[in-house]
């Protein structure tokens, strides 16, 4: 993967490499229309020229006062292990291709992994002949270098505090869920789920964390909030605003905190486009990933770098690849949104896994991807 460079405009970029409003506006899906006009690269496509100097231009020239850095630094690149969940959950075989906690960690290690999201803290109890525990984990972090930065779990309010034990003997910051809230359409719902939320997030917060819920698509689908009722009593219609943006509102900054899966929110701009408004008329809204993370920039401290190819003649519009093999724009992504040393970035590939018939898939992808996640760059001051 090329090393990609982007210009440096001090007039519209702050010292850390986050862009002003007026770029981030200009760099955004819902401008598309307006920057399209005017010959700008659109949100969400592939940016081959992101790279290149203007033709017959000095590349260095007006570059003596920035320095190369990586967009995302080297300590918050991460791995949900979701992507190696095969090798995870292996029992001991002739393969030689590590499994089991103590050696998939080593190799993720190895490859450059400097964070840890668990997707589930079990393994085959083949391997020490009983389950392994979560202090035995930590000592494997630990010897590793490595740092946890949250999890997947149920969200369960009579196992909350188990969970919150778990995170608090991984050493977590972050304690969170692959589930949605709610998965229903309807406001009242979400209301209800906002309740339970924000009393959770504040017990996470007295033990030092932050709750997090993670995104499918269906969570940026339209809120079904307005409207005449139907025979069960339920409104027909939408405001426009979407499930889990109104969530934002309903929960408390202070307790309450979300990962972005970046492919999935791709998906959702693809299938999530178009509503029936009070009045009965359809309208069509793009969904903007890059806005609905930089209007609220620090209640995103973790991220999925899932990437897709581009296929619209799938249902979600897009195929699962590993990072850097897609088309999804994460320079502009990234950059955009900023912050970098705040956001860890967690590779994930849900299909990774090779089976029996390649038992070394994932982690050779893991391996491939963090080398592309690595080589993403920023031009910064000197």
């Amino acid at each position: 993967m090329p090393e990609p460079q982007l210009s440096h405009d001090p007039l519209t970029q702050t010292p850390d490499g986050r862009l002003s409003r007026r770029k981030l506006l200009a760099a955004s899906a819902g401008a598309a229309a307006a920057i399209g006009a005017v010959g700008l690269p659109v949100l969400g496509t592939a940016a081959p020229a992101l790279g290149a100097a203007k033709a017959g231009s000095d590349p260095d020239a007006g570059s003596s006062n920035l320095r190369v850095a990586p967009l995302i630094p080297e300590q918050n690149r991460g791995i949900i292990l979701y992507s190696v969940r095969d090798r995870i959950s292996a029992a001991p075989d002739d393969s030689g291709v590590p499994y089991g906690f103590e050696r998939v960690l080593a190799r993720l290690a190895e490859i450059g992994y400097k964070e840890i999201e668990f997707a589930g803290f079990t393994q085959s109890t083949e391997i020490l002949g009983r389950q392994i525990t979560p202090a035995e984990i930590r000592k494997i972090l630990d010897d590793n270098g490595l740092v946890a930065n949250g999890c997947h779990v149920t969200i369960n309010p009579s196992t909350f505090q188990q969970q919150l034990d778990i995170a608090e003997t991984l050493g977590m910051k972050n304690l969170g869920t692959g589930s949605a809230p709610t998965n229903s359409a309807y406001k009242s719902d979400w209301d209800a789920a906002a309740d339970i939320w924000n009393e959770l997030g504040r017990q996470a917060r007295s033990r030092g964390m932050r709750l997090y819920t993670h995104n499918h698509d269906a969570e940026y689908n339209f809120l079904i909030d307005s409207g005449p009722r139907n025979a069960a009593g339920q409104q027909t219609r939408s405001s426009g605003i979407r499930r889990l943006e109104y969530f934002f509102g309903q929960t408390d900054p202070r307790y309450v905190f979300f990962e972005m899966d970046i492919y999935w929110a791709y998906v959702a701009r693809f299938r999530h486009q178009k509503f029936i408004n009070p009045n009965g008329v359809e309208k069509t809204s793009l969904f903007d990933p890059i806005l609905t993370v930089a209007d609220r920039s620090r209640r995103f401290p973790l991220f999925h770098a899932k990437d897709g190819a581009r296929r619209p003649d799938l249902t979600n519009g897009h195929e699962m690849t590993p990072f850097g093999e897609g088309d999804i724009n994460f320079q502009q992504f990234f950059q955009t949104i900023g912050e970098r040393h705040f956001r860890s970035a967690n590779w994930e590939m849900d299909t990774a896994p090779g089976g029996n018939e390649n038992r070394g898939q994932s982690l050779a992808i893991a391996a491939q991807s963090y080398q592309n996640l690595s080589d993403l760059t920023i031009y910064l001051p000197k």
